[in-house]
């Protein structure tokens, strides 16, 4: 039943550009099914209402189709695509921005013995489960609002509220609720994680990186493989090639420029790593990228 609805719903409001009128929330409509594409998850709720999706990280492996929902707690290299989608029965899907402060909030305000305990170690960054109707509900509620402007800017902030709560003590709770707590293991390592988006292009020493994010090294490689399935040298590599093709999408002749500037010397290695990557050496594949790079804002995980 809800499902009927949200899809109607979501191929009323779907625009090119994803967005809708409601903060941190988007509208997915996709009517091919394109080849895979990297780009980062961000930390989102995103519930598929027609079609399905294939998802990898590392070498994980998610799919997830109409009724089920993905969420992610930390921003990660990602690589996917609509696995069924046509011009006549288009891939349909709801995404929603998860905010750690929000999550904290609702934490906050609960009960004792409201929410199921966490564990010490940090989960996995992605999970994937079906929806519960509790879920379904309100996400409709939500997008109904879309076609309800006085009341959008009252009501909207409350069902958004809710649907964190239903997240929060869902199947996946324990991945959103560590969104909002400071000190837990997601907590440092999506520091962790932030750091080296940030410094991708320069070389690091694993001590040093889990020092900053307060953790012993054994303890900090164990937690960063749960959480990206990559060690963290494999992740800053999926960080420099990500950019390394965003880069070649404007400067498609100069490929050793651009591979000095995402931290290769080497120009050798940094056509063998962007060949096995994405299937193509640069110069081959740097012709077609303006047509097929896709940014984070634009797709949902």
């Amino acid at each position: 039943m809800y499902l009927d609805e949200l899809r109607t719903l979501l191929v009323r409001h779907a625009r090119p550009d994803w967005t809708t009128a409601i903060d941190g929330v988007l509208i997915s409509k996709v009517d091919r099914s394109d080849p895979p594409y990297l780009s980062m998850s961000g930390t989102v709720l995103a519930v598929i209402a027609q079609g399905a999706k294939r998802l990898a990280l590392g070498e994980r492996v998610y799919e997830y189709g109409a009724g089920q929902y993905l969420v992610t707690s930390v921003d990660l290299p990602v690589t996917g695509h609509f696995t069924e989608a046509t011009p006549e029965h288009p891939a349909l899907g709801f995404g929603l921005t998860l905010e750690p402060s929000a999550v904290a909030e609702l934490l906050l305000q609960a009960g004792a013995g409201d929410i199921p305990r966490s564990g010490g170690s940090a989960p996995p960054g992605i999970a994937v489960s079906d929806a519960p109707d509790v879920l379904l509900d309100a996400v409709v509620r939500l997008l109904r609002l879309l076609d309800e402007p006085r009341d959008r800017a009252v009501l909207a902030p409350l069902v958004k509220r809710e649907i964190l709560w239903r997240l929060i003590t869902g199947e996946q709770g324990g991945i959103v609720r560590q969104l909002g707590l400071a000190d837990s293991s997601l907590s440092h390592i999506a520091r962790a994680v932030r750091w080296i988006r940030e410094h991708y292009a320069q070389p690091f020493r694993v001590e040093d990186v889990a020092q900053l994010s307060g953790m012993s090294v054994s303890a900090f490689y164990r937690n960063f493989q749960t959480v990206t399935a990559m060690s963290p040298i494999q992740f800053q590599k999926q960080i420099r090639l990500q950019e390394a093709r965003l880069l070649l999408a404007t400067h498609p002749n100069d490929i050793t420029g651009v591979g000095q500037r995402v931290g290769y010397d080497n120009p050798s290695q940094f056509s063998r790593e962007y060949r096995r990557q994405f299937g193509a050496p640069p110069s081959r594949d740097a012709a077609g990228l303006r047509r097929s790079v896709r940014t984070p804002a634009t797709a949902l995980p």
